[in-house]
């Protein structure tokens, strides 16, 4: 019988970190049956001649809860290899929730995430309670990629502890009890692991901070305990970190690991969380990583994670610009695009515009400019528009009106808030204990659009660069991220894995100018970004993109733990 798919003559890149091999895949199923030399024919075959075949990506901290329902395609993360998405990170999820904690939650993964409210509302059926009925629920939808998730502190904490869990009180015995019952549910269902947020960045609508952010260690020890009696499960955080005694150094910020890493060894497990570079701190990062890797000498299984690139706000004339607060600004946003497009070829229009009656929102010397051809996010000074303004004699706000003119409103300023330095990105993703994610796809997505790192990582800093090695690039976007979530007979090209696959012409490797579109439900817009140079992303032996389209199958799975 022939093989239902062979991949031939491909620069095989397995996911392990092994160096490239030419050789040939053969696909029965969703599983991969034979890597090497396969001779017998096949229903379809693919000619990788030139091409490297990878495993499809495993994208370790997404958002996309809400998004999977009425987008089975994983937009944008689809466009960039990613085979396999976790959801549930920062503690935010849609489950356990009661009935009449739906709109709480709702709006709560807005005020979080940037995703708005309306659109889950309109898009989900919510027809679960438990984690595991959401895990079923997630079953019956279509998904053209695979999909794992975590449950989340916010929502195990709501349900168990309803507005109390919002106090800085800790938590009292029954209290626990009835949370580390849930997380049992949730583990025992399948659930990837138990994610939680300690920052204060996040907040529900009212201004307070979201449930679990005031958790005592107790209470977080007590749910790695659960997670270490199914032995099974990572831990998430979206952690405290910085936070100065301008005495003693960092000592909350040493404690803060500390636990994360007492959790780690009592209970086998593994956990993430993100570390980042910032101007105002900018040893931070290094101090973190100093502290983990103290942790991990002492037996904990801790590995933090970073993107290949900054995490920057995106400012535009189809959505938002820098100007936005000014009044003539607001004027023009009014129009359809075609319109502000057209504004701009007034001089009367342009002179109102040039006169702002309030300040602009960004620092313009750390925002790039990314057009048609030229999305590059390599933070060089001569690409920013305060360069660009100076070397024309113009203000910030004439030279963003000139680029918008020069190029049809195809001009999109990006901003890094985080990871602002190269050097420090390049440093965290050659450290082998520093995992790659922070992707956020399906979040702020009024904001960022960051769900590109994988295409960012092959195509700048693999073949541009060659700062890491090809092998070592899709290995840590392959088996590394799998291995930490416990996803098995995925992220490797073996003889019994499942067929997950991509079929890539590194040299092509490119990133399309993120767009504005409004495609969400209730009309919500969200910023969207495509990238060229994968032949074909495959997903359980089922052709899922090809040359950057969906193909119309869902072929996509749950991940259970």
């Amino acid at each position: 019988m022939p093989h239902d798919l062979v991949i031939r003559n491909g620069s095989v890149v397995d996911g392990t970190g092994s160096p490239p091999r030419r050789a040939d895949l053969a696909v029965d199923g969703d599983r991969i049956v034979a890597v090497g030399d396969v001779p017998s024919r096949a229903k379809r075959e693919i000619d990788a001649d030139g091409k490297t075949v990878t495993p499809g990506f495993v994208d370790i901290h997404t958002h996309l809860d809400a998004q999977i329902a009425w987008d089975p395609i994983a937009s944008s993360s689809c466009y960039h290899g990613v085979t396999s998405v976790v959801l549930g990170n920062c503690g935010v999820t849609f489950a356990p929730c009661k009935p009449e904690d739906r709109d709480y939650l709702a709006n709560l993964m807005e005020s979080v995430e940037d995703i708005p409210a309306e659109s889950i509302n309109a898009g989900l059926d919510w027809d679960w309670e438990s984690y595991g009925e959401y895990l079923d629920a997630l079953d019956r939808m279509d998904k053209g990629v695979n999909v794992g998730g975590m449950v989340g502190h916010c929502a195990v904490r709501y349900h168990a502890m309803g507005e109390r869990s919002l106090d800085e009180a800790p938590a009292g015995n029954e209290d626990i009890e009835k949370i580390c019952d849930l997380v049992d549910e949730a583990i025992g269902s399948g659930a990837l692991g138990f994610s939680t947020s300690r920052t204060f960045m996040h907040r529900v609508p009212d201004g307070r901070f979201v449930p679990g952010t005031h958790a005592a260690k107790n209470e977080l020890l007590a749910i790695g305990r659960v997670m270490g009696k199914h032995g099974k499960g990572v831990f998430e955080g979206a952690l405290r970190l910085g936070e100065r005694d301008h005495e003693k150094g960092l000592p909350k910020t040493r404690d803060e690991i500390a636990w994360v890493g007492q959790l780690s060894r009592e209970n086998n497990l593994n956990a993430t969380f993100g570390v980042v570079h910032s101007y105002r701190r900018p040893e931070l990062y290094r101090q973190i990583i100093g502290f983990v890797e103290e942790e991990n000498a002492k037996g904990a299984r801790l590995r933090p994670q970073t993107t290949a690139r900054g995490v920057g706000g995106l400012f535009a004339l189809d959505h938002r610009t820098p100007f936005a607060a000014s009044s003539s600004w607001k004027a023009l946003a009014e129009l359809p695009m075609a319109k502000r497009v057209e504004a701009l070829e007034d001089e009367t229009i342009r002179r109102n515009l040039i006169d702002l009656d309030q300040p602009a929102q960004i620092d313009f010397s750390l925002a790039f400019i990314l057009t048609d051809g030229k999305v590059d996010y390599a933070h060089d000074a001569s690409n920013s528009l305060a360069s660009y303004a100076s070397e024309r004699n113009l203000s910030a706000v004439e030279a963003f009106i000139e680029l918008n003119r020069e190029h049809k409103g195809r001009v999109v300023l990006y901003h890094p808030g985080l990871n602002q330095s190269m050097d420090a990105v390049q440093e965290m993703i050659t450290n082998p204990i520093v995992a790659m994610g922070l992707g956020d796809s399906g979040a702020h997505v009024g904001q960022i659009m960051d769900a590109s790192s994988p295409t960012w990582l092959l195509s700048h800093w693999v073949r541009d660069r060659q700062v890491i090695s090809l092998e070592e690039a899709i290995r840590g976007w392959t088996s590394d991220t799998a291995q930490i979530f416990g996803i098995a007979d995925r992220g490797v090209l073996r003889e019994g894995a499942r067929a997950d696959i991509n079929v890539i012409d590194i040299d092509e490797l490119s990133l399309g100018l993120p767009e504005y579109k409004h495609d969400f439900p209730a009309g919500a817009g969200r910023y969207v970004q495509r990238g060229s140079g994968y032949d074909q992303v495959i997903v359980n032996g089922a052709v899922f993109m090809e040359d950057g389209q969906h193909t119309g199958a869902y072929a996509g799975r749950v991940l259970r733990n």
